[in-house]
């Protein structure tokens, strides 16, 4: 599965970089995130509790930050096991460009792979899952670093459209 997609997070670029480097912040976002501790600078352990369709699982997997160049880019490479539910596998390239001095838009290119239960469900129904998880982190994330969702400003969300650069903004 691949997903492209831009968002506008109302906040500077430096501080949306810091964000995405806290494991705190992230672990308030990820949907279904139960744990996710830095186990070094470039390393990270995650435990999330995913429903896709009719298959719940409890992820446990390793995520690795490569190629960075802070406050501008980086990749993102991962994998987790669900047990019987199946695996998955994948990595994201994140890059931020100041819009403004008060905002930042993060573009991501997410390409992953799953397999066992999960794979049996079908392509749309995993991709609609996809952009419904990606959506809800992004209000999190803009609600917790840039402010509110419902400010004038904030980051409405995302289309749900792959290779569609959302700059929802009231």
């Amino acid at each position: 599965m691949q997903m492209n997609d831009s968002q506008r997070i109302p906040a500077t670029r430096e501080k949306v970089w810091t964000a995405l480097n806290d494991p705190d912040t992230l672990k308030r976002c990820i949907p279904g995130c139960h744990s996710l501790e830095m186990t070094s600078p470039n390393e990270m352990t995650a435990t999330v509790v995913l429903k896709v369709g009719p298959v719940k699982a409890t992820f446990s997997g390793k995520v690795t930050l490569s190629d960075l160049d802070p406050p501008n880019s980086y990749r993102i490479s991962g994998e987790g096991a669900g047990g019987i539910a199946g695996f998955a596998k994948g990595g994201a390239t994140i890059t931020l460009s100041s819009e403004s001095s008060a905002a930042t838009v993060l573009t991501y290119a997410v390409d992953t792979q799953i397999g066992g239960k999960l794979a049996q469900l079908g392509g749309r129904l995993i991709d609609s899952t996809a952009k419904k998880l990606a959506n809800e982190f992004f209000k999190s994330f803009s609600e917790i670093v840039g402010g509110r969702a419902d400010e004038p400003g904030a980051l409405e969300g995302s289309t749900g459209n792959d290779d569609v650069s959302t700059e929802n903004v009231r």
